[in-house]
């Protein structure tokens, strides 16, 4: 798929300022080694983009890109001051989470660069619906505290549909503290060795920013998932309308 083409198929919203695409699961936005991505498909076409946040190349939904680096520096320090509100929707392997939680587990990088949570598994505690670890059960690596909070939209069988949201902003964040807790996402290829799954059931869903020169000055933003995101639970495009309305009520209550 050639730039021109993936553009006009995946937009979301444009303006002058900035660009926003419903990114399929399986390409990246920037920087990923011997891989072509989003940035570097449009700088071929003759576009610069300027990323204001990254998802994971197996994650899919909102991406949003500036077209300018003023828009770029007022969106970005939002996301550094983690004033920016985003929402995720996942489905993981288990149906026995509470009605609502949260995930505060500091991230750490491991060997091969990997991402894990900084103490080990076995020091992660559960107090009510929150997990943590204490500060003396932290390795002596750095650490980057990282919350995540979450309520439950549906249980069947043995998978659960999640409505997340990541105050921090950490690399791999919402699929390292999932795993951690014995929740991995379906699909996920760093924690779901089964290889029963096309794709990892992680979709970025909304996303609301201050943008000063859209009346009125801001950006509320949302990625309906495809069809496909909802193969594990089955669900009909009815029920996927009604779980996305529930799932826009649970995560208001999350604040």
């Amino acid at each position: 798929m050639d730039w021109s083409e993936l553009r006009a198929r995946f937009l979301v919203d444009e303006d002058e300022a900035i660009l926003a695409l419903h990114k399929p699961a399986g390409i990246s936005v920037t920087g990923e080694r011997h891989d072509a991505d989003l940035v570097e498909l449009a700088a071929a076409a003759g576009e610069t983009l300027y990323p204001v946040h990254r998802i994971d190349k197996v994650t899919s939904g909102l991406v949003l890109l500036a077209k300018e680096l003023g828009a770029h520096g007022q969106l970005t320090r939002q996301f550094n001051k983690q004033t920016a509100e985003k929402a995720y929707l996942a489905i993981v392997a288990s149906s026995e989470l509470p009605d609502t939680g949260v995930i505060d587990l500091p991230l750490s990088v491991g060997r091969k660069n990997r991402v894990r949570i900084a103490a080990p598994r076995e020091s992660i505690r559960r107090e009510a619906d929150r997990w943590f670890v204490a500060d003396a059960d932290l390795l002596d690596t750095k650490n980057y505290p990282s919350r995540t909070e979450f309520a439950t939209v549906l249980r069947r069988d043995d998978f659960a549909v999640l409505a997340l949201r990541p105050i921090t902003g950490r690399r791999h964040q919402i699929r390292v503290q999932l795993a951690w807790i014995g929740h991995p996402i379906v699909g996920d290829p760093l924690f779901d060795k089964s290889g029963a799954h096309e794709r990892t059931y992680l979709h970025s869903w909304r996303l609301g920013l201050t943008a000063d020169w859209r009346t009125p000055p801001e950006l509320a933003l949302e990625a309906t998932p495809d069809p496909e995101f909802w193969r594990p639970i089955q669900a009909e495009p009815d029920e996927a309308g009604e779980l996305l309305t529930r799932a826009r009520e649970l995560r208001r209550a999350l604040g």
